[in-house]
């Protein structure tokens, strides 16, 4: 991987920008272009990327990956960069790097130094705001919250909620960047009011560039985190943006707003799992790693995580086996606990189990632990055996494992 070259297109928002990262014989070079304007984003791409390859004496042929800023944004414009990389990759059987766009604003506005926690607000159109948040470690970009979207009304609140945990774990404030606080009237300084560092850019509002994205691709190059092309797609985050002709037909006006204040129930996916690592450190006494659950999730375990107000408040993940499924893990944020987080996730294993017809729940749980095994029993769990020294207590000591089962299949 010491020579290598990424072609990046990011159409996330007006701007159509393409990149092509060249690195050889230990020497970077990097090219762009760009076109503003978002009607013609998908005439404009290719031609771009041809130019920059012809500038830099390449063919498709020597590109090893291709990038894309995977959003969120723009409906059309994320299908663009998707469908363009996609396709270039499948062609020429090499794979893709998605990259999450707003991390790229991140890296753009918060200089070369960034200390503590990097909050993204980018204008989401009718009245609601894209919310994500990230932090340096080492020489990686993490992703402290996972982009949701928010209505204009409830970012403070939310900013609010989070600000005193990214204090305490990062040890260096926040800031915020993205073109947000210069869209909204007012918002800057509500932000401002609850400790933050507000950027606000001058001249054009901040946008993701393809540029960053060549960076961030590039550093994810080189640790592996290539994708099959198979598997490229947009984060979108809005799952809707207009009412049906029935639902307007009912009284429904103007577009449907987001209730961001409401607990939604999210399949696991790669982008939440610095969030679910993070859990997991804070409620587990031997936690899994970030490349635990990865590996779960690249061999087909099924998770899934409850967010509130964009942040992340548990998950659970589950191994399928032919005669029941084992929920191998499930975590609550301390200060969610006691609010039916846990049991909500519970049932999202429970209607899996039925969905795929599997006539039984079963897990380890240790003895010690009072208030999950009260937790369980209350949903119907009933302890089926014991796993011996199953659990490191310390140093050299071990504790059992009760295996604790709920039947699902009719009785006879």
């Amino acid at each position: 991987m010491d020579d290598f070259h990424i072609l990046s297109f990011e159409t996330s928002s007006t701007l159509c920008s393409v990149a092509l990262w060249s690195q050889h014989a230990g020497r970077v070079r990097l090219y762009t272009a760009q076109h503003a304007g978002r009607q013609d984003h998908a005439e404009r791409i290719l031609p771009l990327a041809e130019g920059l390859l012809a500038e830099a004496g390449l063919t498709r042929r020597d590109l090893s990956a291709v990038a894309f800023g995977q959003g969120p944004g723009g409906f059309t414009g994320l299908r663009v960069a998707c469908g363009v990389a996609q396709g270039l990759a499948l062609a020429l059987d090499i794979p893709v790097l998605p990259v999450d766009s707003l991390c790229a604003i991140a890296v753009q506005q918060a200089g070369a130094d960034p200390a503590g926690v990097q909050v993204v607000l980018q204008d989401a159109r009718m009245h609601e705001i894209y919310a994500a948040a990230y932090q340096v470690q080492g020489d990686d970009w993490i992703t402290v919250q996972a982009p949701a979207l928010l209505a204009r009304r409830d970012v403070v609140a939310w900013a609010g909620q989070q600000s005193a945990a990214w204090a305490m774990q990062a040890g260096g404030g926040w800031a915020v960047h993205g073109d947000a606080a210069q869209v909204f009237d007012g918002l800057a300084g509500e932000l401002s009011a609850l400790g933050a560092q507000v950027s606000v850019a001058a001249g054009a509002p901040a946008c993701a560039q393809a540029a960053t994205v060549a960076r961030l691709a590039a550093a994810a190059w080189q640790k592996g985190r290539a994708l099959d092309p198979a598997l490229a797609a947009p984060a979108y985050v809005r799952d809707k943006v207009a009412y049906t002709t029935v639902e307007r037909a009912q009284g429904r006006g103007g577009n449907p707003q987001t209730d961001a204040a409401q607990r939604t129930v999210h399949g696991m996916a790669p982008g939440d799992l610095d969030e679910v690592a993070a859990i997991e450190r804070r409620v587990q006494a031997s936690p899994w790693s970030r490349q635990n659950f990865a590996d779960a999730l690249a061999a087909g375990y099924r998770g899934w995580v409850v967010r509130r107000l964009g942040a992340m408040l548990g998950f659970a993940l589950v191994m399928d086996a032919p005669d029941m499924a084992h929920l191998l893990v499930i975590g609550v944020r301390p200060d969610a606990q006691r609010q039916g987080v846990g049991g909500q996730l519970l049932r999202c294993c429970l209607d899996h189990c039925r969905q795929a017809g599997l006539p039984a729940l079963t897990l380890e749980v240790r003895p010690s632990n009072t208030q999950a095994i009260a937790f369980y029993r209350r949903h119907g769990f009933a302890q089926h055996g014991l796993r011996r020294a199953y659990y490191p207590t310390g140093p050299n000591g071990r504790e059992d494992a009760w295996i604790m089962t709920l039947n699902l299949a009719p009785s006879a």
